[in-house]
């Protein structure tokens, strides 16, 4: 039997990303789907035949069984909290939340409802699964370095992505809860016991950085979110991280790294990570011992694979009780961790400031 499914939120995600995967998929039946912008629910309706509501509260459980929740951040713990609280499962792309407050509201309305399972992509990428594969050879694990920098992807001025009262802020939590995503997929979830980061907002109001592969809608208002964040953190299991997110750089093409240090070796994949057409030729994963590299083969696949199979298993996900608390309590190191990232780039901005990229 298929999981009823309604689509909540057409914008870039719902519609280009989740929408089509869900109708193709055997084990979801699309049933419907929620936005506030009429001419979006037209567009939708016209596409499939089905009903699309303007608020979640014309949805019941008695019709659906899941909910694919792709709206703003800043709506993420208001409408997937609504939906959980009517005992409708909710399936929710990161931020799962943007402070601790969201992500206490998120568990209660858990607890008494419907499921909450989160998504994350990159740890269903072949590349990133050969990776995890190749870790026990490198012995204990001391130092990762993760990055993924765009060259020219910021999201068009004015949309949400770019306003920090609907997103939360910007890069980090665009493109850094991804790496800290995969990070807790390849060594385990941990607490970061030391935090420091700086962050810029060098291109993200210069026009001619913005990502030109997105149907991002614009808006009249400028930026007032970082576009890149660099960062030195430790884990309470001891190893240390370095990271660097960034929507717009000085590289040819975008491209996703991670460098794994081990006492035994290391493995640096390099890639690219998301939809961008910028991308790296194929992916490579290289492992290093004793001044000798050898590159290790990783599977030629398509762009947005990963995003497929999550729903491989997603229907078995929801069926396992196990999972219900398992994404706010693992979304809770991340925002705890954000919030100290940030609260450390303000200290460092306060003592020191150089003018914006012309």
């Amino acid at each position: 039997m298929s999981v009823r499914v309604a689509v909540v939120g057409l914008g870039w995600a719902g519609r280009e990303l989740w929408l089509p995967r869900l109708r193709e998929h055997p084990d979801f039946e699309v049933v419907a789907a929620v936005d506030a912008d009429p001419a979006s629910r037209a567009a939708f309706k016209q596409a499939t035949g089905l009903t699309a509501y303007s608020a979640v509260e014309s949805l019941t459980a008695r019709s659906v069984d899941l909910a694919v929740v792709a709206v703003p951040n800043f709506l993420h713990a208001e409408v997937a909290g609504a939906l959980l609280a009517t005992g409708i499962s909710v399936f929710l792309e990161k931020p799962v939340c943007l402070t601790p407050a969201e992500a206490d509201t998120l568990a209660a309305a858990e607890r008494g409802g419907g499921m909450l399972l989160a998504g994350s992509a990159a740890p269903f990428r072949g590349d990133v699964q050969t990776l995890a594969r190749v870790l026990p050879e490198l012995g204990p694990i001391r130092h990762v370095n993760m990055a993924w920098i765009r060259a020219r992807g910021i999201p068009r001025a004015g949309g949400w992505f770019t306003q920090r009262d609907k997103a939360g802020g910007g890069v980090l939590f665009d493109l850094g809860w991804h790496l800290f995503d995969t990070l807790a997929y390849l060594l385990g979830p941990a607490r970061f016991t030391q935090v420091i980061g700086v962050t810029s907002d060098d291109y993200v109001n210069v026009d001619g950085w913005r990502a030109a592969w997105r149907q991002d809608q614009p808006g009249a208002d400028s930026a007032d979110v970082e576009d890149t964040a660099r960062g030195f953190l430790v884990r309470d299991d001891g190893v240390s991280i370095a990271m660097r997110a960034s929507w717009a750089s000085h590289e040819k093409r975008d491209v996703s790294a991670i460098n794994v240090e081990g006492s035994a070796g290391s493995a640096l994949l390099r890639c690219t990570f998301g939809f961008s057409p910028n991308r790296e030729p194929e992916p490579v994963l290289t492992v290093a011992r004793e001044g000798a590299t050898t590159r290790v083969e990783v599977p030629a696949e398509p762009i947005g694979i990963e995003y497929t199979r999550q729903l491989d298993g997603l229907a078995a996900r929801l069926a396992d009780q196990d999972n219900r608390g398992k994404a706010v309590a693992e979304a809770r190191p991340i925002v705890r961790m954000i919030e100290s990232f940030y609260a450390s780039a303000r200290s460092a901005r306060a003592r020191h400031a150089e003018p914006a990229y012309q």
